[in-house]
């Protein structure tokens, strides 16, 4: 996710910070590089044109160029305009003040309106919320089956009405009624798409606002097809009057221009992006943290946020335990690797980290998430007392471990010599104040060896 644009920005402050001194003619010279960079990611001209004429008034204020630190300067000025750009705080979802709250999620054909209605359904239901799904999709082959699939998948329900049901407005009234009856407090409305925009389309979209009066109406785009996604929002806004936008695959979308683009395009906020396939791959959008992964600087608050989201506090600190008073048995580092992948791609994760010193390359680790699975496939083909004891693991062990996990003996070797590494490096350490500080480190050392 904006991996171009950041790279290219983070080259152009590098160039500044050479230059010693900042003056008009280098910091023309940057503002003409930061535009070539945002056209490059597919930011709509016009946003382009507005952001570097903001850049451009504070950048070139006798304040800024007069500053002991004027790169620095430079680089707060253009965090706090692409902020402005993204919506300046976070946009959250809005709810009837008595349920239930009907959300409409609507777009073209293909966006991926029917799986982000699962992922929202999710987050709803993981964050207070009793969800209820409904498809009024009556024109697409087997879409209001797909919606009860993923209503099954995820354990929430899905209202399906009779087969041969083809009114889109009877569904959504019968639904709205299941919701009501059934206690739930929002209704989560997958509605019908098109390849292209139409006046049919459209004019149902309307009778069914009118019928429900949604407190949400959800543009789904797909950010990979950039300014298309944006000119599609724009149309949709001006006939039906979205409330806010969802872009999906944000996690394939190296440019970022439709991101970048679509609030100031249709005036409307962005509220979540999807970032992945899975059901939990849904993120609430911050302008901040998106302008500061774009910096270079990392979203830190929100690893946090998953961290204390997934993770379980209590088996954390006695894992910290074991790893300072060297306890930790390869049961415990399978649980700690199950525990990692609770906070989606570690890729994803690493992407989160600021891109400086030490973590400047993080981006570009790929993590082999085969391995981690064959790692784990390894550890499970053990006994309960062999993943107590390594010691146990002798040379007709290690066979059988091999047979049970699909891997080879050497596989099962190297493992169990990185593990025994690792444990006596913990071990170095166990007894003093440093070995308390890294004690939470070593896992990530291991896996460091593994990927």
């Amino acid at each position: 996710m904006f991996e171009n644009l950041s790279e290219k920005l983070q080259r152009v402050f590098k160039n500044l910070r050479g230059e010693g001194k900042l003056t008009v003619d280098n910091m023309e010279s940057a503002l003409r590089e930061i535009r070539v960079a945002l056209l490059e990611a597919d930011v709509h001209f016009r946003v382009v044109k507005q952001l570097i004429e903001n850049i451009k008034q504070k950048a070139l204020g006798q304040e800024v160029l007069t500053s002991l630190s004027p790169t620095q300067q430079v680089i707060k000025i253009v965090r706090e305009e692409l902020v402005k750009t993204l919506g300046s705080h976070q946009s959250k979802l809005r709810f009837a003040n008595e349920p239930p709250s009907v959300v409409f999620l609507v777009g073209l054909q293909g966006s991926g309106k029917t799986t982000t209605a699962g992922k929202l359904a999710r987050w709803l239901s993981r964050n207070g919320h009793s969800p209820l799904m409904v498809s009024v999709d009556v024109y697409r082959p087997a879409a209001r089956q797909q919606l009860s699939v993923i209503g099954r998948e995820i354990r929430l329900p899905v209202y399906e009405g009779a087969p041969e049901e083809k009114d889109p407005a009877e569904l959504a009234r019968a639904a709205r009624r299941e919701t009501v009856n059934t206690g739930k407090d929002v209704l989560l409305v997958d509605t019908a798409g098109r390849l292209h925009i139409d006046d049919q389309l459209m004019s149902e979209l309307q009778q069914l606002k009118e019928l429900l009066a949604p407190v949400e109406i959800l543009f789904i785009a797909d950010a990979m097809t950039g300014q298309d996604a944006v000119k599609s929002a724009e149309e949709f806004h001006k006939r039906l009057g979205i409330t806010g936008l969802i872009l999906t695959k944000m996690d394939g979308d190296a440019r970022g221009g439709a991101a970048l683009s679509i609030r100031s395009v249709t005036g409307q906020p962005l509220k979540f992006v999807g970032v992945g396939e899975k059901f939990d791959a849904l993120e609430p959008f911050h302008p901040d943290r998106v302008a500061s992964r774009i910096l270079g600087m990392g979203d830190v608050l929100s690893i946090i946020e998953k961290v204390e989201a997934e993770v379980d506090q209590k088996q954390a600190e006695e894992m910290q335990r074991k790893l300072i008073e060297n306890e930790f048995t390869l049961e415990d580092f399978r649980d700690q690797i199950r525990q990692l992948r609770k906070l989606g791609p570690l890729e994803s994760i690493l992407s989160m980290m600021p891109q400086v010193g030490l973590l400047k390359d993080l981006k570009n680790v790929k993590v082999d998430e085969k391995e981690i699975t064959r790692v784990v496939a390894i550890i499970d083909s053990m006994t309960p007392k062999e993943r107590g004891n390594h010691m146990l693991i002798n040379g007709s062990r290690r066979r059988r471990i091999a047979r049970g996990s699909g891997t080879t003996v050497q596989e099962v070797n190297q493992l169990l010599k990185q593990y025994s590494q690792m444990r006596k490096m913990m071990k170095s350490f166990s007894g003093g104040f440093l070995g308390r500080k890294l004690g939470k480190l070593k896992l990530p050392n291991l896996l460091e060896h593994r990927l």
